[in-house]
């Protein structure tokens, strides 16, 4: 199922592109696919807003690239094997490597990287991370979520922070309210989709988590929608 979707969004981002981006697209993307497949599409939901290989040019003047660039978070992700990033690392490409993280900085742009182990490895942890940075972000007053309620909005970024699934007594005590009230407002959460049931039964649901669509709200920045840098 993964590989279909990278594949149909590896082809429109390919259809976009000219000159040296199209030939980085059409180099050896495995690292990028797993940071996408562990990391950025379990949280995002989608690959809508995502740009590969995003071009952008550095102090120096030269192309520089980042392997997914998320505009509405300014961010570039990007994934890095320990042997081509630490282990057989010349001094010139250490340097240069910083040079590039400098750029991006003094382009506005957060520089997020993953190593190839801990992506294997703790995939949970590197979600874990992403959906704190999300969390802070969405504090500010232009992302998606300031559309919520103040309670619901409430719920959806203490869910971010706690990163696992919660039941009626976890949001009580977000909210601070009695658990009827509480269970009013986790029931319009779950008709929104921004959560779901885990676990329970048909007709009663003991824990909840949220969703990928609840990720979107929150790095959806509604002053600068679809703008790319």
């Amino acid at each position: 199922m993964f590989d279909e979707k990278f594949e149909a969004y590896w082809r429109e981002q390919v259809r976009g592109a000219e000159g040296q981006r199209k030939e980085m697209l059409g180099r050896d993307l495995t690292g990028t696919k797993i940071l996408l497949q562990t990391v950025l599409l379990p949280v995002f939901g989608t690959f809508d807003g995502l740009v590969l290989e995003h071009e952008m040019t550095s102090l120096s003047g030269v192309k520089i690239y980042g392997d997914v660039y998320c505009p509405r978070l300014r961010t570039v992700f990007e994934e890095e094997h320990y042997i081509t990033h630490a282990e057989k690392m010349t001094r010139g490409r250490f340097s240069f490597e910083r040079a590039r993280a400098r750029s991006m900085a003094a382009l506005g742009l957060v520089y997020y990287p993953y190593g190839r182990d801990e992506l294997e490895r703790k995939p949970d942890w590197c979600r874990r991370d992403l959906y704190e940075f999300i969390g802070r972000v969405g504090s500010a007053s232009n992302t998606g979520l300031m559309r919520l309620p103040v309670y619901e909005r409430e719920v959806v970024r203490c869910a971010l922070y706690w990163n696992d699934s919660f039941d009626l007594a976890i949001a009580s005590q977000w909210l601070q309210l009695g658990k009827e009230t509480t269970r009013k407002i986790l029931s319009k959460l779950e008709a929104a989709r921004w959560i779901a049931p885990v676990g329970g039964s048909e007709r009663r649901c003991h824990r909840f988590m949220l969703t990928g669509n609840a990720a979107s709200l929150i790095y959806e920045d509604e002053t600068r929608t679809g703008e790319m840098f």
